[in-house]
């Protein structure tokens, strides 16, 4: 019993380690765009609300199959869905070189967003796959570590081959490595085929009663407040994840003097403090409850302190100087991945083991919603208004993401 539990957890963080670089190609194929969009604008003659809609074409997307993603996991498994997902986005987003105008784009990045969509709840099954609750934060801080990681290795990658070769050889190059995760990934099933007998060993894929595990059916927690709680209470905070991933970029560019060349020597900052808090918010709540704080308080006094630091880091507009607003959002994006890395675990925690990729693509969806029906609005105030009004909806996002997940009650099993 001893030998198969470590085996188990050697073959479960080998499954963690590549959706963590399936979570870093995933946000390295999202993101080019921003460190091109002044380019792409100006070649392809966008105004920053057409460029807006352009995002929103790939939120849009993404939105609807967060949620068919989660149930193509929760009846495929992760090995089989995300071999499917990675090929489907890494294609997409080759195809963005061959854009001509606003409606190719608008459609290249739909395509993309269809891809991608399912990533997330599929990587959230192979963790509730592996992990037993008390040790699942930690997985899933490290995949979720990847968008981070992502983000951080576009700014100097995308900027560095933009500069040499064009902003659209950049999405061919980008794009293309995606491919390459495939080998691995087929190679891990393999060997786990052999240590196992099947490729799918995990309790909740074999378990003959993973079908009915006697919790509440999909309906039931539907009509659920708690799950409608935690569910706002992640969402608003998607919508802001998206503002800095989506026009960070454009505003160091266009307020604060940056060119390209400091783009991709500097914007990488925030990314990695951004890891530090993905890591350090899972391993910390994780630690609390090991030490006897329970599940409730554990996971909710981490998620209060990170949200106290996106509230201070979205003051980044006020600074007087380029580097205090850099720090500034590198805080905001600190507590981010924080407060993601514990609000996503928490989402698991209280759902049916066998809906958990289906309801956890649910919440994915209404927060990729709110982010698409930002991003017009966005393009419209950055150009009447500037950047300013961005972060300090930021900052009043959290405080009401707080007062959600405080009125959800408990965090415990429905």
């Amino acid at each position: 019993m001893t030998l198969d539990l470590s085996r188990r957890n050697h073959y479960g963080w080998l499954v963690v380690a590549l959706l963590f670089l399936g979570s870093v190609l995933n946000y390295m194929d999202r993101a080019a765009l921003g460190v091109v969009m002044p380019r792409v604008r100006g070649d392809l003659h966008l105004t920053n609300q057409e460029y807006g809609l352009a995002v929103n074409a790939f939120l849009l997307a993404y939105m609807v199959f967060y949620i068919l993603g989660g149930r193509l996991a929760d009846r495929l498994g992760c090995r089989r869905a995300f071999s499917v997902m990675v090929v489907f986005w890494s294609v997409a987003k080759m195809l963005h070189a061959f854009a001509s105008g606003l409606k190719s784009l608008c459609a290249f990045r739909a395509l993309l967003g269809i891809g991608e969509g399912g990533f997330y709840p599929t990587a959230m099954r192979g963790a509730a796959e592996w992990f037993a609750p008390e040790k699942r934060a930690k997985a899933v801080g490290v995949f979720l570590c990847g968008i981070s990681v992502g983000t951080l290795l576009t700014q100097p990658l995308v900027a560095w081959i933009t500069h040499q070769h064009g902003w659209r050889t950049a999405f061919l190059v980008t794009g293309g490595i995606g491919l390459l995760l495939i080998p691995p990934w087929l190679v891990t099933h393999r060997m786990i085929r052999r240590a196992y007998g099947t490729a799918d060993p995990a309790p909740a894929a074999t378990s003959s009663t993973a079908g009915s595990d006697g919790g509440p059916s999909l309906g039931d927690v539907l009509r659920r407040r708690k799950y409608w709680l935690i569910l706002f209470s992640r969402a608003v905070t998607d919508a802001v994840w998206f503002f800095y991933l989506f026009w960070m970029p454009g505003y160091f560019q266009d307020v604060r003097g940056f060119d390209l060349k400091m783009v991709g020597s500097l914007l990488w900052i925030p990314y990695l403090a951004a890891d530090f808090g993905a890591i350090g918010g899972a391993w910390a709540s994780s630690h609390l409850i090991e030490r006897g704080w329970g599940l409730d308080r554990s996971r909710k006094t981490l998620l209060l302190v990170s949200a106290a630091l996106c509230v201070i880091g979205s003051n980044a507009y006020l600074a007087t100087d380029a580097y205090t607003a850099l720090a500034l959002v590198s805080v905001a994006l600190l507590g981010h991945l924080s407060w993601s890395s514990n609000i996503q675990t928490v989402i698991t925690e209280i759902t049916p083991q066998r809906h958990v990729a289906m309801l956890y693509g649910i919440t994915g969806a209404v927060g990729t919603g709110m982010g698409a029906l930002t991003q017009p609005v966005i393009g419209r105030v950055v150009d009447t208004l500037g950047y300013s009004p961005g972060f300090a909806g930021c900052g009043m996002l959290f405080l009401l993401a707080s007062a959600l997940l405080l009125a959800a009650g408990r965090i415990e099993k429905l």
